[in-house]
């Protein structure tokens, strides 16, 4: 093996002490041993009855996951197939998420938060390996034997244009430009046996690469993963700087270089220890209608439409590949980027933040909930300056890692818990003025996959509003005080809590009062 460098590593940050043990600890080195430790902790059934790939899958993740923690579902017996598919690998489960990077699983939402921005300030170069040593040139079809309907491609939903391959992948283009390689991850629809639909929103990466390269008269090289690990798919959905690669930062998540290996029938480096990777080529011009597809926001993406065309030229497998499957959904614990997103959206909010050298970010939320966790990013503050909250909405709302799609972004102050949505809602309703207090930006960037936008047209082009929800900072000192418990009134409850007899844990309570509880004379 050797170390090798993909694009230049961005500068890594300063990380505080008390962060330090984040950075201990290797996720699973491949899907497979992912899968391994996941069935030891009890976060993956696998479904042994047989199960349609025809909407069938798809309606029982659905249902099964809309219970929260619900666990992975590897399909061991998919009508008509021997190949198992394993669904919402990630799901809205904080200890598969710690299980993929390798650190205590016991740890709450914002730990996991912090720990994965930590985590993507040190990314780890890949390693390049022999073709000897990549489990992934286990079998090959090529050329004219290829086939992709001998995997067991789901339909999602009822109105779905088609199967569709891609929804758990990682889809590597080639930069014509800086040469560097761009992970992302899009959805692929199956046109046929050797050829498949690739849709890109406006401004995403690897839409850029492929029209520079139609540009220069030349086909853009494509690979796809169908069969990915945890890190590599956490990563490859995040909006990161357009001059470097996302292997970096996939190893800096799981704390272990991403082995990559040459392709055979591209110049792209595929990971050696995928489950299934296609290699292929989309000439200059070429599309085919595509879509729709139920998508992260609950509806149908645009109607169908062109996206352009790839011609597979090779698939290469493990023996007994699993293939990896994402539901998109309404709901956010049914819906494979809720969770994800909420958790890596806002680590990269946070990390734009640190590097810009905005001071008192207490926490950053994006809600699982609003558009899988692309609607709204909720930010908690410690008020500093005059003009401190603006300049954080402004920022949060253009930053590079939330500048896409997002249309609420709210600003709380320090003593309100962004993950928790009932506090952001109160300090919404008992702070923001809204005739003062919100601002709009227009003409921000958008997806073709927003629904409010008709006709179909405008939708790269969107809106945010801004939401300061923080207490006036002129006001500061005279804004009415909230109501809060004596710390050492709390501390008694807990210590009796057993006496009590509620037959449940305490719910933890983070802000107490600072001030000296007033002395009452005794009832006479």
């Amino acid at each position: 093996m050797e170390e090798m460098a993909v694009s230049p590593a961005s500068p890594a940050a300063h990380i505080e002490e008390t962060e330090m043990s984040l950075l201990e600890g290797q996720g699973p080195r491949d899907l497979r041993e992912y899968c391994r430790q996941l069935e030891e902790l009890g976060e993956l059934h696998r479904i042994q009855a047989e199960v349609d790939w025809d909407m069938e899958m798809a309606a029982l993740v659905y249902v099964a996951h809309r219970k929260v923690g619900a666990p992975a579902l590897l399909f061991e017996n998919v009508r008509g197939y021997k190949t198992p598919v394993l669904w919402n690998s990630l799901g809205s489960s904080v200890r598969r998420f710690a299980t993929a990077m390798g650190i205590p699983r016991d740890i709450d939402l914002k730990t996991l938060i912090r720990a994965a921005g930590v985590r993507l300030k040190r990314p780890v170069p890949p390693k390049k390996v022999s073709a000897g040593d990549a489990p992934v040139f286990e079998n090959s079809m090529v050329g004219d034997a290829v086939d992709l309907w001998r995997f067991p491609v789901p339909r999602h939903w009822p109105l779905d244009g088609g199967r569709y391959i891609g929804t758990a992948d990682a889809v590597i283009t080639r930069d014509p430009e800086k040469g560097h390689l761009n992970v992302g991850t899009y959805r692929m629809m199956v046109h046929d046996k050797n050829h498949v639909g690739l849709y890109l929103s406006p401004g995403k990466d690897a839409r850029l690469h492929i029209d520079g390269w139609w540009q220069q008269g030349k086909p853009c090289e494509v690979a796809a993963v169908w069969g990915v690990e945890p890190a590599l798919f956490m990563v490859s959905g995040l909006t990161l700087p357009k001059t470097e690669s996302e292997f970096p930062y996939s190893g800096g998540l799981k704390g272990a270089p991403i082995e990559l290996v040459d392709g055979k029938a591209t110049g792209l480096m595929i990971p050696a220890r995928a489950e299934i990777v296609m290699e292929g080529i989309t000439h200059p011009g070429s599309t085919r209608m595509e879509g729709p597809f139920g998508e992260f926001t609950g509806y149908y993406g645009r109607p169908e439409d062109l996206a352009p065309l790839v011609e597979v030229k090779a698939v290469h497998f493990r023996n007994r590949p699993i293939t990896t499957a994402a539901l998109m959904a309404d709901y956010w614990a049914s819906n494979e980027c809720g969770l994800l997103y909420a958790v890596m959206r806002s680590a990269r909010v946070w990390d734009d933040l640190d590097r810009l050298g905005v001071p008192g970010i207490k926490g950053v939320y994006a809600h699982p909930a609003a558009a899988g966790g692309f609607g709204m990013t909720v930010v908690s503050m410690q008020q500093r300056y005059a003009g401190h909250a603006p300049q954080v909405l402004a920022l949060v709302a253009q930053c590079p890692a939330g500048a896409y799609y997002s249309k609420w972004i709210v600003a709380v102050d320090e003593d309100v818990d962004p993950t928790d949505i009932n506090e952001v809602l109160w300090a919404m309703a008992t702070r923001c003025n809204p005739v003062e207090d919100v601002d709009i930006l227009r003409e921000t960037w958008s997806t073709w996959l927003d629904p409010t936008q008709n006709p179909p047209e405008k939708r790269p082009y969107g809106s945010k509003a801004l939401v300061n929800a923080c207490i006036e900072h002129r006001n500061l000192a005279a804004f009415s005080r909230r109501t809060r418990l004596d710390p050492k009134v709390y501390e008694k409850v807990i210590s009796r809590w057993a006496e009590y007899g509620l037959g449940f844990d305490p719910p933890t309570v983070s802000t107490f009062e600072t001030l000296k509880t007033r002395d009452l004379e005794p009832a006479r």
